[in-house]
């Protein structure tokens, strides 16, 4: 049977996104491992930092984590760390807030320097139309992330 040029593209496309998915997360352990905390903290904390402060409840929807012991565990040991800081909301004094210390997340930000500057140079030599695709495709794939990792989660 003979493969088309599409569906050879498609293949390409599906393993070469695969692999940048493994270097990815190649990335976020050396990270974390240099900021002293693990993987699950370091994209907790990037959650903070991308959708801003949350309760430890919405950040634990978000992330997949079980109420009460896991994300009380996260935001333990990121408030430990200097990541984050819990206060009380000033609309409901029952409910706790968390939010990422801004000053520790820039410094934190600096060993993403690298792949900040290796992505912007070759985004500098896309057209606008390309970046504009790019984008679309971006966007499109967090979109549907969430409800891929419900589908896997339901998996046996």
């Amino acid at each position: 049977m003979t493969v088309s040029t599409r569906e050879q593209m498609a293949l390409e496309l599906q393993q070469a996104m695969q692999r940048n998915t493994m270097w990815t997360v190649l990335l976020h352990h050396t990270v974390a491992g240099k900021a002293g905390i693990n993987v699950t903290d370091l994209q907790c904390l990037n959650l903070l930092s991308l959708d801003g402060p949350m309760t430890p409840g919405q950040l634990a929807q978000s992330m997949g984590l079980t109420t009460g012991g896991a994300i009380t565990a996260v935001v333990d040991r990121l408030e430990k760390a200097g990541y984050v800081l819990r206060s009380r909301d000033p609309d409901d004094r029952r409910k706790v807030i968390v939010e990422p210390v801004q000053e520790k997340v820039a410094a934190l930000g600096a060993y993403f320097g690298p792949i900040a500057q290796s992505v912007g140079a070759r985004f500098a030599g896309y057209t606008d139309e390309q970046l504009e695709f790019l984008l679309e495709f971006a966007r499109s794939n967090n979109n549907a992330m969430p409800g891929v990792i419900k589908q896997v989660q339901s998996m046996r």
